[in-house]
């Protein structure tokens, strides 16, 4: 799935090539592209046809473009996007033959290119949801957290409510509603940067290993920005269709049996919440289990 760096590559696109342009016509292909748009495809259609997509904004991996009336004045509502696994906004040129798994798409008063939803897995979706001008969040998004790459996210406030959970570090780093934007893949690479294994506890953690792995997560997610995100295959792409080269640079995620970079160990791979996680034994020994404590007789 698309993490912060992919779609925050997506967002930029669109406000290059998307954003102060008219809607002419839209077109559903399937109705799994609209199912978070409970009122049904035609109402969809009717929400955007005619409204100008002022700007791009992204909150964690969501990606919002807010409507104006055709007057210029803010309609209140915004259309609503989600990647899922494999969703993929494109920019085409008109004369470009139609993707396999083209789900919808939109064409300008102006003329010029088009814009196309393809998803070939379906779980990704569009909506027209509320959401005021000046990038007022949808209030569906509001329960995301602020990412770590925002001017105004805040450090203490993150160090402190991650110190207050009874949980792993990973699974933390993967909450939504704690920090914007991280994924598997990241979640990964940070902790291995931040020397820490995906199981230690978070209330066990000082405030320095804390501060460690916070600039763990805003250097890889910064360095996978750089060079365009992450693609393992073909279903991340930018909205020119230009894959992510940040592949290249993965410290540990994907590279099971591989020498840590660091100290040269064979890279370990474990099972995690029906996925995989990717650590170094050396650099991140897993934690030891507290003994249980026995009642005496």
């Amino acid at each position: 799935m698309p993490e912060l760096p992919e779609v925050e590559v997506v967002r930029r696109g669109l406000e290059q090539w998307v954003a102060g342009r008219t809607v002419a016509t839209v077109e559903v292909h399937h109705p799994r592209a609209v199912r978070r748009h409970l009122e049904g495809a035609e109402s969809f259609v009717s929400h955007l046809t005619g409204r100008t997509l002022t700007a791009a904004h992204r909150r964690g991996k969501y990606l919002w473009l807010p409507l104006a009336e055709p007057d210029g004045t803010p309609s209140g509502r915004a259309l609503v996007a989600h990647l899922g696994m494999s969703g993929q906004l494109l920019v085409e040129k008109p004369s470009q033959p139609d993707e396999t798994h083209l789900r919808s798409r939109f064409t300008f008063a102006d003329g010029g290119r088009e814009l196309r939803f393809v998803d070939q897995r379906t779980f990704g979706g569009l909506a027209v949801e509320e959401g005021g001008p000046d990038g007022e969040i949808p209030p569906r998004l509001a329960h995301i957290a602020i990412d770590p790459l925002d001017a105004s996210f805040d450090e203490a406030g993150f160090s402190a409510a991650l110190r207050r959970r009874r949980t792993e570090v990973k699974r933390a780093l993967l909450d939504q509603t704690l920090i914007g934007g991280v994924g598997n893949i990241y979640a990964d690479e940070a902790l291995w940067r931040a020397r820490l294994h995906g199981a230690r506890p978070t209330d066990r953690l000082t405030r320095t290993q804390v501060a460690d792995l916070l600039g763990g997560v805003r250097d890889v997610l910064g360095e996978a920005l750089a060079q365009g995100g992450t693609s393992f295959d073909s279903l991340y792409v930018d909205v020119n269709g230009q894959s992510g080269y940040f592949s290249r640079f993965l410290a540990v995620y994907g590279q099971a049996d591989r020498p840590c970079p660091r100290c040269g160990t064979p890279i370990r791979r474990e099972s995690f919440m029906n996925r995989s996680s990717y650590s170094c034994p050396a650099c991140q020994p897993r934690p030891r289990t507290a003994p249980i404590r026995r009642r005496r007789a």
